[in-house]
């Protein structure tokens, strides 16, 4: 594993391949390659101009023509439709879904479901999104569900009677990493749930390292105070000049964990070098997110939240 590289894909001839956020950085990064490994790709975008542009980018590299689906991942009734979509266009074969968009350590802020936003896109939409495709999922050939998290998870706690931040203080890094460790968590607790079952479909979790994504400018326009944005901007600039890595080598790890044979269900996928450079490798996933009773309280937790009816149940 440590010396995979894009080369080592096999042909994903056949194979469809579901990329939220896949109109900038590591999810449009995957896109194009998977698109040119052969995959017919679906793009899912809130944004229907730039989520145009990028589908114009990857029809360049395909060898099957991808398509564009609107996905709001912070209203419930966007996920809802957008599922919708894709079973119908699939006939219910739903290959891979790459959970990958999200937003980062924003202001706080509300989604269209009254969430905290960060959890609300981030962590419940996907989890919704995951459950309804499942019987998408379950008419792929060895279907995959990639969920990204991040090394800030290991900083985050999920507070399941406070989940967002309607009585606690709000900490915009607090909220993003319980995002993430919930994204974690899920990943596994899917995956358990998945096995349990006798499902032929497999859950993993992978974290792109320190990458400089759209996530970071987008961070900075989410604060209305000036001065606010300028010192970020300038902390920002500062780390992603000393310590990040490209998106061409931030995505490797959702990659590998889409298409690589003889990946495990279960297993977290993240840079070697401290879980922030470097090839792909295989992490032990965070307390929480092996602890059984975490997962479950999550569980039942994003359950009540969305609405969702739970698969597998």
């Amino acid at each position: 594993m440590s010396k995979w590289t894009y080369a080592d894909i096999p042909d994903q001839s056949g194979r469809t391949v579901l990329i939220t956020g896949a109109n900038s950085g590591l999810g449009l990064q995957s896109a194009k390659v998977l698109a040119g490994k052969g995959a017919r790709v679906l793009l899912a975008a809130r944004s229907a101009e730039r989520g145009e542009q990028a589908l114009r980018s990857v029809e360049a590299v395909a060898e099957t023509k991808p398509a564009l689906i609107g996905l709001d991942l912070a209203d419930l009734r966007s996920v809802r439709n957008a599922a919708a979509e894709v079973r119908e266009s699939t006939g219910d074969r739903l290959d891979v879904l790459i959970n990958n968009g999200g937003v980062m350590a924003t202001p706080l802020g509300r989604t269209a479901d009254g969430f905290e936003l960060q959890l609300g896109t981030n962590y419940l939409g996907h989890a919704a999104l995951t459950w309804l495709l499942m019987p998408a999922l379950r008419g792929g050939d060895g279907a995959r569900v990639v969920t990204l998290t991040s090394v800030a998870a290991i900083g985050g706690r999920i507070d399941l009677h406070d989940p967002n931040y309607e009585h606690r203080h709000y900490n915009p890094g607090a909220a993003y990493a319980q995002s993430k460790i919930a994204n974690q968590t899920f990943a596994m607790e899917l995956d358990r749930r998945l096995r349990a079952a006798g499902e032929d479909v497999v859950s993993v979790a992978a974290a792109p390292g320190y990458v400089g994504t759209n996530l970071f400018p987008n961070m900075v326009a989410a604060y209305s105070n000036p001065l606010a944005r300028a010192a970020l901007s300038g902390v920002l600039k500062l780390g992603a000049a000393l310590l990040s890595q490209s998106v061409q080598n931030g995505a490797l790890s959702q990659v590998y964990a889409a298409t690589a044979p003889g990946v495990r269900g279960g297993v977290y996928l993240a840079p070697a070098r401290i879980q922030m450079w470097g090839r792909p490798s295989t992490v032990r996933p965070l307390a929480p997110a092996r602890d059984h009773a975490a997962g479950a309280g999550l569980w039942a937790l994003t359950a009540k939240l969305t609405g969702v009816t739970p698969d597998p149940a």
